[in-house]
C-alpha cells in the first residue's frame, strides 16, 4: 500500500480535464465528467476456496479506509453511502448518470467528498465484478453528483 502515491493520483486528477469521450486512460478509465482511476489490483480468485479472497476483501477495504481518514483530514469526515439502490434503479430502467451506473454494477459502497477547489466529487470503493475476479481499488473523480 503506497497512500502518498495513491494521493498524487486524485490530486493530479482532480484538476485534469475530462475526455469528451469514453476509453481507457493512464489510470483506469474517463469519460465526459468523471475519471476513475485503478489504484491496486489484486489477483485474481479462481483456484480460492474463500479464504484468500475474505484476506484480500478485509486487505482492500482497510487501505481503502486508511486513504479515506487521510483525505477527511483534508475535506472532512466522508459521506458513506451504498450503491444498491443505484444498480436497482438503473435495472428497474432508470437512466443513471456516469460514473454512477458502472460503479454501481461492482462496488457496493463508496466514500465521497466535496472536493474543495473546483467542486468536483472525489469517491472510494473496492470493486469486485465477480468472485473468481480480482479486487480493485478504485479512485473516482467526477463533477456529477452522486445519485
Amino acid at each position: 500500500m503506497d497512500i502518498a502515491q495513491h494521493l498524487a493520483t486524485i490530486d493530479r486528477l482532480c484538476s485534469a480535464a475530462f475526455p469528451a469521450e469514453h476509453g481507457r486512460s493512464d489510470t483506469g478509465s474517463a469519460g465526459p465528467g468523471y475519471h476513475i482511476a485503478e489504484l491496486r489490483t489484486s489477483a485474481g480468485f479462481w483456484e480460492d476456496d474463500g479464504t484468500e479472497r475474505a484476506e484480500t476483501e478485509a486487505q482492500y477495504e482497510a487501505e481503502r479506509d486508511a486513504l479515506s481518514e487521510r483525505l477527511a483530514g483534508r475535506w472532512g469526515a466522508p459521506h458513506v453511502f451504498s450503491l444498491w439502490s443505484v444498480l436497482a434503479r438503473s435495472m428497474e430502467g432508470e437512466e443513471i448518470s456516469e460514473p454512477w451506473a458502472v460503479l454501481a454494477s461492482h462496488v457496493p459502497d463508496v466514500h465521497a467528498w466535496r472536493e474543495g477547489g473546483r467542486g468536483r466529487w472525489v469517491a472510494l470503493g473496492v470493486s469486485q465484478w465477480d468472485k473468481e475476479l480480482p479486487f480493485q481499488l478504485l479512485a473516482v473523480i467526477t463533477e456529477t453528483d452522486p445519485p
